[in-house]
């Protein structure tokens, strides 16, 4: 592992030798300058990760000499080293970014602890800035259909402001990374960015989980608890499956839009918040208003901006795009070398129907990267009823082709009605029983 290297600058030759040797013996690779005009000079090439930095010297002063090192690097931490007489001068330092103020005469333990925890800070500003990077890879909308060029302008404009979006797609297809955009290119990002999945929350529990709840209110309320609302404040509140909330419910946060206010449950204090709501479904809310089981006030609230997220069969040209950018996804998070996949084996997963989307997709091509030994997927490592579909003239009998056949157009029909039986026996017009039978017969495995 490389050692860190500490920078001491200062004009006086003493104490430059007695931290250098100090920070050499702890381990650390010290480099000296005895100005900060060699220090300005030498921090591109030492590429020191901490300065020890001395305010009062001769020529360059230490406020100059760390404005230009700042400059060269934002993210380098400067610990001031100061005489009693300079300290004045040390808090400007400070209030300029520096890390820390170390007083003269110097405590070589107070020294070692600063540097310590100064490349604490730095590794982890590092370590954070990464985590960023490879989220906004792991958000990004991938895809150059017609479709995808649109959404992804709408994104740009609707990000801008501060309207509540509504997102519309079928289940997989992605509606959560463009929430995900929606927030990060906006003036809230940086700010909470809140999930809520409707669905996965039972009824009698979504109200607690939006609003909180104060402690003894309902059994099991142990102690005081913030909500999602509250949670979210000067963010972004993204409610998954909005189709799927209970009318009651719906009252209430139709509420909290109209006021910015609500009451946790159990309460009788009126909290205010700043939330922008963008929320998803993958039903018809216009036809669930017909149908009375969503609330018609409600939907025009949150169909200010309404986005739609075609479905992964309406833009089957860009697969290669996305296969390309999961295997590197993929191969970043096991830490290996990218698999490829031939050109045969694109053409067969541009012919699947894919009714469970790209999250289908991406499930797909992580069982192959982490299940196929050789460097390059072909089509016989898909174990899809596509894949088959080029053997039949290796067959020598025509019973075994038909069967063959049969089992990749039944198992095809079943996935284009969504795996349902009695929909799928209606389309092959067969009887259930009859169809029933032909899927054990041909081992055909339901999800």
């Amino acid at each position: 592992m490389p050692k860190a290297v500490v920078m001491v600058v200062d004009d006086e030759e003493g104490i430059r030798d007695t931290l250098s040797g100090i920070l050499d013996d702890e381990g650390y690779e010290a480099v000296t300058a005895s100005s900060g005009e060699e220090a300005v000079r030498m921090v591109k090439e030492a590429s020191p990760d901490v300065v020890l930095l001395d305010v009062w010297m001769s020529g360059m002063d230490g406020i100059q000499a760390m404005q230009e090192l700042r400059e060269i690097s934002p993210e380098l931490p400067v610990i001031i080293i100061s005489g009693h007489a300079n300290i004045e001068i040390a808090v400007k330092a400070t209030k300029m970014g520096a890390y820390d103020i170390l007083e003269k005469p110097l405590s070589m333990d107070k020294v070692l602890i600063a540097v310590d925890r100064a490349l604490e800070k730095r590794n982890l500003e590092i370590e954070n800035k990464s985590l960023r990077e490879n989220l906004r890879k792991r958000w990004k909308l991938v895809g150059n259909a017609p479709s995808m060029v649109q959404l992804r302008e709408q994104i740009k404009l609707a990000a801008s402001s501060n309207s509540r979006v509504l997102i519309l797609g079928e289940s997989g297809s992605g509606k959560e990374l463009v929430a995900h955009l929606l927030h990060d290119n906006s003036p809230r990002a940086g700010r909470p960015f809140i999930e809520v999945n409707c669905a996965a929350i039972p009824q009698e529990l979504i109200e607690s989980e939006l609003f909180g709840h104060e402690k003894g209110s309902f059994t099991g309320a142990f102690e005081t608890k913030k909500g999602k609302f509250e949670q979210a404040h000067n963010g972004t509140l993204f409610l998954d499956e909005i189709g799927d909330m209970s009318l009651t419910t719906q009252a209430k946060v139709l509420r909290v839009i109209e006021t910015q206010e609500f009451q946790r449950v159990g309460g009788n204090k009126n909290i205010k918040v700043d939330v922008r709501i963008i929320s998803a479904t993958n039903k018809d809310l216009a036809e669930e208003v017909k149908k009375g089981a969503f609330r018609e006030d409600l939907f025009f609230r949150l169909n200010v901006i309404p986005l739609k997220v075609p479905s992964l069969v309406d833009r089957l040209d860009d697969i290669p795009l996305l296969v390309e950018h999961f295997l590197e996804t993929f191969a970043v998070e096991y830490g290996q070398q990218p698999k490829k996949i031939s050109p045969d084996a694109i053409r067969i997963l541009q012919r699947h129907t894919w009714p469970g989307n790209i999250r289908e997709l991406k499930n797909v091509l992580e069982r192959l990267v982490i299940m196929t030994p050789q460097k390059v997927i072909g089509p016989s490592d898909l174990a899809m009823p596509d894949a088959k579909r080029a053997d039949y003239f290796a067959l020598n009998s025509l019973k075994d082709a038909r069967d063959m056949f049969e089992k990749d157009f039944i198992t095809r029909k079943l996935e284009e009605n969504g795996w349902n039986i009695s929909k799928t026996s209606d389309v092959l017009e067969i009887e259930r029983s009859n169809l029933h039978r032909k899927i054990k017969t041909y081992n055909i495995q339901m999800p």
